[in-house]
């Protein structure tokens, strides 16, 4: 059973106040906070052993090349890679899916045709576009319904052997709605396409086995899970990495270098040009293990307890009216009040002392599928409380009557 009033000790941040109010923080989709476990591995890795690694065969070098390629081997281990050269370290989801767009534009020819799904982050989106602008390709869309779910029977229509990509969420940050990747995946390999999940969401709160999925490409962000900023992985089949050519050119990435040719390192090393963010993939590591010890299982069930017991409490508000009512949903609820501007809300609910994202949450073409400018977001993890909850629903009443 997992006690989130003594996880709640290794967050130091959660034991502040904003505004003079003990600081509820509701925003863990947009990021979520860093235990001190994770801190002090930052600290240490600038304390004692700061080097350029991979490069050096001085000790500090060493030590930190060891420390970087053993959090790679963590990370590995975690999403069940075949092989830890698979996992590619990026600066997070969003270059993770421009190096495979950027990859794909010499594989895609004009009148090949390429899946986005309509609940879809904009970073999900753009380099899609993007790559269609490039090579004449062509984006199709799966529609969704009013619950939020995408519609599998469209999809299925969608499917030809035009298809070369499919891209989805593995759960939709605006509404939480859980998609069925493991149908997408099976149905767009059946027609010959390789598919990429985006896992931002999804990994603070599911363990994705890639092989199990059979999925192409998984992307994810170390800030969603308890990491730093700045850093993320991209998972790709081998096969497809060693097709996809380099993303960008630099240092590490070489093997051989002249002014007549150069030849590319091998993987992962082909994709990582530069010093990469050593202290971040190294920190990277410690959340994956910091948040494994608690558990993954103990994880989704408490949040799902917190995702019912939320729902339930801020529906008891007259004019509340919740976006995303997928029985197949994780731990983010967005709403609104009738009549009432969603920033409006969330500006009252910081005077309160309570973290809420409002806006669009760069999904506007879901916004624009509702008909409304955005959503109030209140999104929990493992460390929240439903006394916090509690918080958060009196708070909405108190802005609803100064608002109203």
């Amino acid at each position: 059973m997992l006690n989130a009033d003594h996880i709640r000790k290794d967050f130091p941040i959660l034991s502040r106040q904003v505004n003079g109010k003990p600081l509820v923080y509701f925003d863990n989709a947009a990021t979520s906070q860093t235990p001190q476990q994770v801190i002090d591995v930052i600290v240490d890795y600038y304390s004692n052993y700061n080097a350029n690694i991979h490069r050096g065969v001085h000790t500090l070098s060493q030590e930190a090349t060891d420390k970087y390629e053993a959090a790679r081997n963590t990370i590995q281990k975690h999403f069940n890679a075949k092989h830890n050269y698979e996992i590619i370290l990026t600066a997070g989801t969003t270059e993770s899916i421009n190096l495979v767009a950027q990859g794909f534009t010499s594989l895609l020819k004009e009148g090949d045709e390429i899946i986005v799904s309509a609940l879809e982050h904009h970073s999900n989106i753009v380099p899609w576009q993007m790559l269609c602008e490039r090579t004449g390709a062509v984006l199709k869309v799966i529609p969704m319904n009013l619950e939020g779910e995408l519609i599998m029977e469209a999809y299925n229509a969608l499917l030809s052997d035009r298809t070369k990509l499919v891209f989805v969420n593995h759960i939709s940050n605006a509404l939480g709605t859980i998609n069925p990747i493991e149908y997408i995946i099976e149905k767009a390999h059946a027609v010959g396409a390789a598919v990429l999940i985006d896992g931002a969401q999804s990994c603070p709160h599911i363990k994705p086995d890639v092989q199990a999925l059979d999925v192409d490409f998984y992307v994810a962000s170390a800030h969603k899970m308890c990491g730093p900023t700045g850093v993320g992985l991209l998972y790709g089949k081998e096969e497809w990495l060693n097709k996809l050519p380099p993303y960008q050119g630099g240092g590490e990435m070489i093997d051989q270098v002249s002014f007549e040719k150069t030849t590319y390192a091998g993987l992962p090393h082909k994709f990582e040009a530069g010093t990469p963010n050593i202290c971040g993939g190294i920190a990277f590591g410690a959340a994956v293990d910091y948040m494994n010890a608690i558990g993954f299982e103990a994880i989704a069930t408490y949040e799902n307890e917190l995702l019912a017991y939320g729902t339930q409490r801020l529906l008891e508000i007259e004019g509340l009216k919740i976006y995303g009512t997928s029985a197949n949903k994780t731990s983010v609820i967005s709403f609104n009040l009738e009549g009432i501007h969603p920033y409006d809300v969330g500006t009252l609910l910081d005077k309160m002392g309570i973290a809420v994202r409002t806006g669009h949450h760069c999904t506007q073409p879901i916004m624009d599928f509702f008909k409304i400018p955005g959503t109030v977001r209140a999104s929990f993890a493992f460390y929240n409380t439903k006394a916090e909850i509690d918080a958060l629903v009196e708070s909405v009443k108190k802005a609803k009557m100064m608002l109203s």
